[in-house]
């Protein structure tokens, strides 16, 4: 559980109707199978230690004390060696007064920790619980079990001290079906995981629906959610159960088994993202948080084994098709904010270098530009070589704009800049190429490019992107500075698949040009080419945007530690750097990010594309002068 992962499972031992004690022979296999693979918290189906098909076999005395007694074996079970650390929830009947009540049963160590109810009974179609049932919405009880008081309430936490923020709890079946569920004022109350246990009959379309329904719930209540269903071995009179059993987080399924699969659903949670999340937000509060009665449980302290997939480039969709229409979202949004910006009249001005940033900043204007109706020379792209500048690229921006249909112009400002360091020559040495050789050179074309927007009533488009704006690689008051900044949230592995779908799309010259932008290596160009090639590798002297992102969206997003962080990117990237390189430019990842923020705390105006943003007004604030030690370590 190092990092706050936990591995949890649900499973469909399979039982038999009514034999209590086969049952709980089945269900000790499946606790020691989830133990040997360090399973943390077991899920198992409804009513499993009778079997959900009783019928009214459960207002028997002696189907009720078998399931009693099945229940003693397995908690005395769950107290052997190497059980002892694994939280289970299973289902059986409970006599509590003179009502039978469905309950989930937490054991844990050799005891159980506590009884929770089912609140919501169906009542219709196959379903007849309220026959045999009572509801336990209202129930608030102990019992003795095994000579201990044990409570009996749906408002139950199972809390486990050792693992921060785990808070397990549960309900059942129908529970999850209703206009309110019990988890939402589990959730409210603090959980962060929620177990059900239940007995969801198959029907075509139901496996889908139950499926959505999960991944909902626990997206809504910001938890995780574990779904264990019934399955072989249930009565098949009229209906049969399928066995469906799934994990899902925050709106993820992370883990399922299949209908009719005959396998447990078995995935890592990561508690402290979760935890991380409700921190951020205000609104998870529950008035009755104060009814809930708190039962402490342990888990064993280890490193849990990941076998759940982080991405390379967790700001790309992996699926093709999802790619495709997430690629058209973003450039339709970027397109109409600058529509908006630009509806007075104002001209799109954008520098155009012959890189990815600024061709999907030309890109996204003459896409604002259709959108308002106006011709495509209203957009001004304007090509500004100079010292670093190679051929390569002078000549694809060129090509670009002219196959684009723009108005253009290009303006040589080496001349301008080679005066203005003869200029400063009593504090810069004419013959250096240090940093201000390479920011001269960025603050005039913003220069003039403010000077060109000023002449025809334009607006300077912001070409730098959301990565650039992490790391502080962009010159103060050069590229530094526009009016509005379109790409100021989309990430550099982004804009490289936002570019090669319009490629894809637009096809032609124009998508052969583009084509030709993606496989130049990405520069600042702010050094005189070698031998007429590109002088100046941005990820040669920052390090790989790719881990960059990685660290930026799990950084920003979910607040991890730079410790995790490198766990998960080592696990990532294995194929392409090992670990020391990976922690490498992890630390200069903190590094650049903390001493940038004078920067972004005066960035213009952009677009927010995505969860992860920078916009000082309202994603990310920050003193300037702040010290990064604890990630630096």
């Amino acid at each position: 559980m190092k990092h706050g992962f936990i591995k949890v499972a649900a499973c469909t031992p399979k039982i038999k109707v009514a034999d209590c004690l086969h049952n709980a022979e089945v269900i000790k296999q499946a606790i020691t199978d989830a133990a040997k693979n360090n399973v943390d918290l077991l899920a198992l189906p409804e009513l499993c230690l009778t079997g959900y098909t009783c019928g009214d076999l459960f207002y028997h005395g002696v189907l009720q004390r078998g399931a009693l007694d099945a229940l003693r074996q397995i908690a005395k079970h769950t107290g052997g060696r190497g059980l002892d650390k694994i939280l289970v929830f299973l289902g059986l009947p409970l006599v509590v007064g003179d009502k039978i009540y469905n309950v989930a049963a937490a054991v844990q160590g050799g005891r159980v920790l506590g009884f929770v109810p089912k609140s919501y009974l169906p009542n219709y179609n196959e379903f007849y619980d309220k026959r045999q049932f009572a509801s336990g919405k209202n129930l608030s009880a102990t019992v003795v079990f095994d000579g201990i008081e044990t409570p009996v309430s749906t408002k139950l936490l199972f809390e486990c001290a050792a693992v921060g923020g785990l808070k397990v709890a549960a309900e059942i079946c129908e529970d999850l079906w209703v206009m309110s569920p019990p988890s939402i004022e589990h959730a409210g109350a603090g959980a962060v995981v929620i177990v059900n246990l239940s007995a969801s009959n198959e029907l075509v379309g139901k496996a889908e629906y139950r499926r959505a329904l999960v991944s909902g719930q626990s997206a809504r209540l910001l938890c995780a959610y574990v779904y264990a269903s019934a399955g072989d071995g249930e009565a098949v009179t009229d209906v049969v159960f399928g066995g469906h059993n799934i994990v899902a987080e925050n709106g993820r399924v992370i883990a399922e088994a299949k209908p009719f699969s005959r396998l447990a659903a078995v995935g890592e949670i990561d508690v402290s993202m979760l935890s991380s999340e409700r921190v951020k937000f205000s609104n998870y509060e529950y008035d009755g948080a104060a009814e809930y009665r708190t039962v402490f449980f342990e888990l064993k302290q280890k490193q849990t084994e990941l076998t759940r997939d982080y991405p390379k480039y967790p700001f790309v969709p992996s699926d093709g098709g999802e790619l495709s229409s997430r690629a058209e979202l973003i450039l339709d949004m970027q397109a109409h904010a600058l529509a908006k910006k630009t509806e007075s009249g104002l001209k799109p001005v954008i520098g155009v270098s012959g890189g990815l940033d600024s061709t999907l900043a030309l890109l996204v204007a003459l896409r604002a530009a259709e959108l308002s109706g106006r011709p495509k020379t209203d957009v001004i792209g304007v090509t500004m070589p100079c010292f670093g500048t190679s051929g390569r690229t002078y000549e694809s921006a060129l090509a670009l704009l002219k196959a684009a249909g723009v108005d253009y112009a290009s303006v040589d400002i080496s001349h301008t800049v080679a005066s203005h360091l003869n200029d400063i020559k009593k504090y810069h040495d004419a013959e250096a190429r240090d940093i201000t050789y390479e920011n001269a050179q960025a603050r005039e074309r913003t220069r003039v490019l403010m000077d060109i927007a000023n002449s025809v009533g334009g607006l300077v488009v912001g070409t730098g992107d959301l990565s650039e704006s992490a790391l502080g690689w962009c010159t103060y008051n050069g590229d530094h500075m526009s009016m509005y900044a379109v790409n100021s949230s989309v990430p550099k592995t982004l804009v490289k698949y936002l570019v090669a779908y319009e490629a894809a799309r637009i096809k032609g010259e124009v998508g052969k040009i583009l084509l030709d932008v993606l496989n130049t290596p990405i520069s600042p160009e702010l050094l005189p080419p070698k031998d007429g090639e590109i002088g100046q590798k941005t990820e040669d002297i920052i390090g790989p945007y790719e881990l960059h992102d990685f660290f930026l969206y799990y950084f920003m997003r979910f607040g991890f530690s730079r410790e995790k962080i490198l766990r998960l990117a080592s696990r990532a990237f294995k194929e392409d750097y090992d670990a020391q390189t990976v922690d490498k430019w992890l630390g200069v990842f903190f590094k650049r990010f903390f001493n940038s923020q004078f920067k972004r705390n005066c960035f213009p105006d952009g677009v927010k594309i995505g969860a992860v943003s920078l916009s000082p007004r309202g994603d990310w604030r920050m003193p300037s002068d702040v010290g990064g030690a604890l990630w630096l370590l």
